[in-house]
């Protein structure tokens, strides 16, 4: 061969390699970034081509799919009752992506998790259609209608949880929305999407998970847990050394109370009535570290609390000084927690001191409903000892049957609570958030729900907002729902 044939044939040679090497290039080592990539319409066909699988509580689909005129995409999301479940399922559009249960659990839902690769091939030979599995979740259907119903058109949340297993029962926001109304991708479905993604009450916001307020007066009991576990106090009926009127550490500041007799008060009396000065001296004296040790252990400062949707954050302040770490003692200053945690504090309590890890979906199923992966609760840590988790549920129980919760009361059943009116905004001018925590005892000691309550906004009077007359009833009616579908 003559030296430019042979040029020739080198650079043909080269350039087959080339193709070669950018075939496989593209076929192998970019085919899962290439098929997911948004414009890839053919993959988004291929997501609504088939029915998509199920969301269920207690044996019954919230969820379901509707065939979609005029568009390429066949099948569109529907939901039942969607805005009593948009809080659990977030939404599935076909023009507007997917959140919380529908987006975590897609690959489920349309089929096409690794997990269902068997089902998948076996339904090649028999002729069998695609189909999604389907997620089996933990709520207690008649729990969250009750928080839902009796919430109304207030604007608050309400996290409720087995303190036994960690079991979410019941996760409610209002106001709430309807993935139904923007499901498909039509003028309509738009028209539905910007009117609620500009809406000022922040319908799309998960209130239970994703917002943070001042917990306010029931983040005592947590400071009430870190008194007796650092050993600051004992005797739970004994008299503190809280002055009245008590002075901010290092400020000439007065600590208002709401409440007579809290000079010397005991811790119990305290939490009863709600002293603030008591509980804002017992943080000092634990100190900020200690109270910081305490929160985390209660879920505080934790970014990866996932139900599986991720909660926010809820803070309790690393590097205040003593007089912040005083009032955050009360659950003010920078002190903030999701309604979701308020609930893991009082499920510790209820659950003689260990806190179980929260979550939501009980098992994943294929599409014959065999079981490809069942959830095992999981213990997430002890804040308090099983004797000092006693002392306070005395002490919640005190409030609710001498103090400040006795719009919880439940006959024949032991409640303990804590009520909660957060003050915020600009020199606290703002309407405050009324708070409820609280958990319902069986016979044998056991507690089978632990519920928080907060109420952001209402139509009542300034006056009239408090925990025990806004968010004690939605808690009282969560826990008697809980009850009577334990008992059938």
């Amino acid at each position: 061969m003559n030296k430019p044939l042979r040029r020739i044939s080198i650079f043909c040679g080269l350039l087959v390699l080339a193709l070669l090497v950018r075939t496989n290039w593209i076929q192998y080592v970019k085919a899962e970034e290439l098929s997911t990539r948004k414009e890839n319409r053919r993959v988004q066909i291929a997501q609504y081509a088939t029915e998509r699988g199920n969301i269920i509580v207690e044996g019954k689909a919230i969820t379901g799919s509707a065939v979609t005129d005029g568009s390429d995409y066949k099948y569109k999301r529907t939901y039942l009752n969607g805005p009593l479940w948009s809080p659990v399922t977030g939404y599935a559009s076909q023009a507007f992506g997917s959140t919380q249960l529908e987006s975590l659990e897609d690959g489920i839902l349309t089929g096409n998790d690794d997990r269902l690769f068997f089902d998948r091939t076996i339904g090649m030979f028999t002729g069998e259609k695609k189909a999604g599995g389907n997620v089996v979740t933990t709520l207690n259907a008649a729990a969250q209608e009750a928080a839902f119903n009796k919430l109304g058109s207030n604007k608050g949340a309400v996290a409720a949880i087995d303190p036994r297993t960690g079991a979410i029962l019941a996760l409610v926001s209002t106001p709430s929305y309807d993935p139904s109304s923007f499901a498909g991708n039509s003028k309509a479905d738009e028209k539905a999407w910007v009117e609620l993604k500009d809406s000022e009450d922040k319908k799309l916001v998960n209130r239970a998970l994703r917002e943070t307020y001042p917990p306010g007066s029931t983040f005592k009991v947590v400071t009430a847990a870190a008194a007796l576990e650092n050993g600051v106090v004992t005797d739970i009926n004994a008299p503190t050394d809280t002055e009245d009127p008590y002075i901010l550490p290092g400020t000439k500041t007065e600590m208002v109370n709401h409440a007579p007799n809290c000079g010397k008060a005991t811790l119990n009396y305290a939490l009863q009535v709600s002293c603030n000065s008591v509980f804002a001296n017992l943080g000092d004296k634990v100190g900020r570290d200690n109270m910081v040790k305490t929160a985390e252990k209660f879920g505080f400062n934790n970014d990866k609390i996932d139900t599986p949707v991720r909660a926010f954050a809820s803070v309790y302040d690393k590097t205040m000084g003593k007089d912040g770490n005083a009032l955050s003692s009360i659950g003010q200053f920078n002190t903030a927690a999701t309604p979701l945690q308020m609930a893991m504090v009082t499920a510790a309590i209820a659950n003689n001191g260990k806190l179980m890890k929260p979550y939501m979906v009980k098992q994943l199923e294929s599409p014959n409903v065999d079981v490809i992966e069942k959830h095992e609760p999981q213990e997430m840590s002890w804040p308090l000892s099983p004797e000092n988790a006693e002392k306070v549920r005395a002490m919640m129980v005190n409030v609710v049957e001498n103090g400040t919760g006795r719009t919880a009361r439940i006959n024949g059943t032991t409640v303990g609570g804590k009520t909660g009116t957060a003050q915020h905004g600009e020199g606290n001018k703002k309407r405050p958030y009324a708070w409820f925590i609280s958990y319902a005892q069986n016979s044998d000691g056991s507690s089978p729900v632990a519920v928080a309550v907060v109420i952001e906004d209402s139509s009542a009077d300034r006056e009239d907002i408090s925990g025990a007359g806004l968010a004690a009833p939605v808690a009282k009616a969560v826990m008697q729902a809980v009850l009577k579908s334990n008992k059938g």
